[in-house]
This record gives structure tokens, C-alpha cells and sequence, in this order.
């Protein structure tokens, strides 16, 4: 059991395992009353006037103590952190350490003026907004209870959240900062005229993608990932194509 524990901890993409772990790490520390909430979250005027910049990352890495909402936020973060890592960047570790600095530079920003204190659910909600337009053939199933598209899946979320009485401003920035994201990495850069605008920095590129690929190392398939709850079972869109491989029309791709 430990040894494959192990070994699937292991088998997780960098970005993914280091970010997961600082979640579960730091979760694990204000559980044992190590640090307090109060150590954590984004404060403004502790950051820019008592200069303790560490709040700038810990505020994104605490998701409430040991809970529902706790493993639900984890379950979330993880799969589709993974799901990205290993798909959409897969090779581009930078790459993927640049859509989180901006996603979490626009979150901060944003912050000031919404007093958010903890942003680690806007976070989540990010990545699985990206992933979901860059995957939207995907069948999702929601509990049992609804079938859907995967691009539907973050306002899924959101009714969720309505649901269950949680204020639904965490959602909508998650939802936002990763649609100003989509829109600046996929969509405009192939519109008439349009030119690509993010670029990650060489020097991370020199940090994370100096090795290369790992020719021994498979991601997990789709149906075996976790996070469960029937989501992704669906088929994609190449499989729903079985007559070819070619690809689904660029005028059907939502925008």
C-alpha cells in the first residue's frame, strides 16, 4: 500500500505534486496548530506596509481545516492540475509555472478590491475553467445528475456553490482570470490580425524545461485519473469521431 502510494506520488507531474503538497502540507500544519489562518491570508496592508510577502503564496495554498470542503477543493485541484500538466502542457513545465503567476498575479490584484483573504478556491476554479475549454467534447456527469459538456463544468460549480449558500464571488473571479487567460493564450493569437501575447520568460524555461520529456513516463489514461464523481467519462472528441481522425471544425470551438 505504501509502496504504491509512493509510486503515485511519484508518477505526478511537478507542478501538480508541488503544489498539491504545499496544499495538504500546510492544511496538515494549521490542523496541528503549527501556523494559524491568521498567518496566512492576504492582507494588504500587512504585505505591502510589513512587508511579510510570504502571505502573497500562503493565502493561496489553505482551503479551510480538514473537511468536505477541504477534500472537495482537493480533489478538484488535483485532477484537473494534473489533467492540464499532462495534456495541454505536457513538456511545457514552464509554461504551466507561467499560467499560474498570472493567474495568481491577476487573483492578488483583483483581490484589493473584492477583500478576498483566502484565494485558493478562485484558484482551482481557474484551472478547471482552462481545462475545460481546451477540452470541450469531453462528456462530464455530475453526481448522476446531469450530463453536460466539460465547458458547462466550472458554472455547474457554481450553481453548486449557490446551492449550498457559499458566496459565488470566488467562482466568478476563478471563472474570469481563467477566460482572460484562454482568451490571451488560445483565442486571440489565432484571430485576423492577432499576435501572442503571453510569452513565458526565458529564464523559467531554463529553470523547469532544461531536461526534457522523461521518455519513460506515461500519464495516467482519462478514465483512471482521479477525482472521480463520474467526471470525464465520457467520450472525447477524437473518440466520439471514430470514422477519422480529423478534427472537429474551428467554427465549432466555443469562444
Amino acid at each position: 500500500m505504501a509502496q504504491t502510494f509512493q509510486q503515485e506520488y511519484m508518477q505526478m507531474p511537478p507542478i501538480t505534486r508541488a503544489y498539491t503538497t504545499a496544499c495538504v502540507l500546510t492544511t496538515i500544519a494549521v490542523q496541528l496548530d503549527v501556523i494559524t489562518p491568521f498567518q496566512l491570508y492576504f492582507n494588504p496592508e500587512l504585505v505591502f506596509r510589513h512587508y511579510q510577502l510570504w502571505r502573497l503564496v500562503t493565502n493561496f495554498l489553505f482551503f479551510g481545516a480538514i473537511g468536505f470542503n477541504f477534500l472537495f477543493n482537493m480533489i478538484f485541484t488535483y485532477r484537473y492540475c494534473r489533467m492540464l500538466e499532462e495534456g495541454s502542457f505536457r513538456g511545457r513545465t514552464a509554461d504551466m509555472f507561467f499560467m499560474f503567476l498570472f493567474g495568481g498575479i491577476l487573483m492578488t490584484i483583483t483581490a484589493l478590491f473584492v477583500n478576498l483573504v483566502f484565494l485558493g478556491q478562485a484558484f482551482t476554479i481557474m484551472l478547471v475553467y482552462v481545462w475545460s475549454r481546451r477540452n470541450p467534447y469531453v462528456r462530464m456527469n455530475f453526481f448522476g445528475l446531469m450530463n453536460f459538456q466539460a465547458p458547462y463544468l466550472p458554472w455547474v460549480l457554481l450553481g453548486f456553490s449557490l446551492l449550498l449558500g457559499n458566496s459565488i464571488v470566488v467562482d466568478l473571479m476563478g471563472i474570469a482570470i481563467g477566460h482572460i487567460y484562454y482568451f490571451l493564450e488560445d483565442v486571440f493569437p489565432e484571430q485576423q490580425g492577432g499576435f501572442k501575447i503571453l510569452r513565458t520568460p526565458g529564464f523559467l524555461k531554463m529553470i523547469f524545461d532544461h531536461g526534457g520529456d522523461d521518455p519513460n513516463y506515461n500519464p495516467l489514461p482519462e478514465e483512471e485519473r482521479p477525482g472521480g464523481f463520474n467526471w470525464g467519462e465520457g467520450q472525447q472528441a477524437g473518440e466520439a469521431q471514430q470514422e477519422g481522425d480529423v478534427d472537429p471544425p474551428a467554427a465549432e470551438q466555443p469562444q
